[in-house]
């Protein structure tokens, strides 16, 4: 039997519109493994935000592993082990923070469990922390406070401005970051040549498996790059559109227990 990799985007992909794992998918899921397959959960979240996720499908059990900050930190569920983490250049982070002033846009990063926040709460921010289960802590000082290893950093805006920003910071940061949006308020700040592709692309290499026997799912901008790198891309029913466009399959949305359908025609 050739071992397939399941690769999952959490928010609108393995979770419902309720941010739950239906129990036809957790099953589902959990077949896969007893099959000898593997699992990965990759999303732009912090560690913290997938725990609860990675427990609900026993990744521990299964020896699962988790891509949290689009890929800047790789995790082997069963033993702990942190196979592979970048951190944001710290010259960049005051550079960061003007730019996020300038533009009255949101700043975070993470520490431990909470989200750290260089300015004002907006709506946006509050989706972050509900969806991560973290709370917002704001800071005096952000430049100061924010002295230690950043896996990423997220900014935050409406929609219409988003897209803008994304093209200016990497035309000024091109050479050191790697700037994308998730969701299309949520701009994802990495550290260069790190997203979930590339991440994948290494944690792959190291169990031995490439990406053809790789099955990727997912939909949000942040997840294009692993659609278009996997051996099967797949975009749910309720992906954005340019997601859908570069899948190789669409199945049904994250409400219909899309990734059922994916297990059905590709693994089982």
């Amino acid at each position: 039997m050739d071992t397939k990799v399941l690769v999952l985007d959490i928010d609108g992909t393995l979770t419902n519109s309720e941010k739950k794992i239906s129990d036809k998918t957790r099953q589902a899921i959990i077949d896969v493994m007893n099959r000898g397959h593997k699992v990965i959960l990759a999303s732009g979240r912090p560690t913290p935000g997938m725990i609860e996720y990675a427990k609900e499908l026993e990744l521990e059990k299964y020896e699962g592993y988790l891509l949290s900050f689009n890929g800047g930190k790789i995790i082997n569920c069963k033993t702990g082990e942190i196979l592979f983490q970048k951190t944001l250049p710290s010259s960049v982070i005051p550079q960061l923070y003007h730019f996020a002033e300038k533009n009255d846009c949101g700043l975070v990063t993470y520490l431990g469990d909470d989200i750290i926040s260089a300015r004002r709460m907006d709506p946006y921010l509050e989706i972050e922390s509900k969806i991560n289960g973290m709370p917002i802590k704001i800071v005096d000082n952000f430049i100061e406070y924010a002295e230690y290893d950043m896996n990423k950093c997220l900014m935050t805006a409406n929609p219409e401005l988003a897209e803008k920003y994304v093209e200016e910071l990497n035309e000024k940061y091109h050479t050191i970051l790697s700037v994308y949006r998730s969701e299309p308020f949520f701009i994802e700040i990495m550290p260069k040549n790190v997203d979930k592709a590339t991440s994948l692309d290494r944690m792959l290499d190291s169990i031995g498996l490439t990406a053809e026997d790789a099955i990727c799912c997912g939909d949000g901008f942040n997840d294009m790059t692993m659609i278009k790198f996997a051996g099967v891309g797949v975009a749910m029913g309720n992906a954005q559109p340019a997601v859908k466009e570069a899948a190789d399959f669409i199945t049904t949305t994250n409400d219909q227990d899309g990734i059922v359908k994916v297990i059905k025609e590709f693994i089982l």
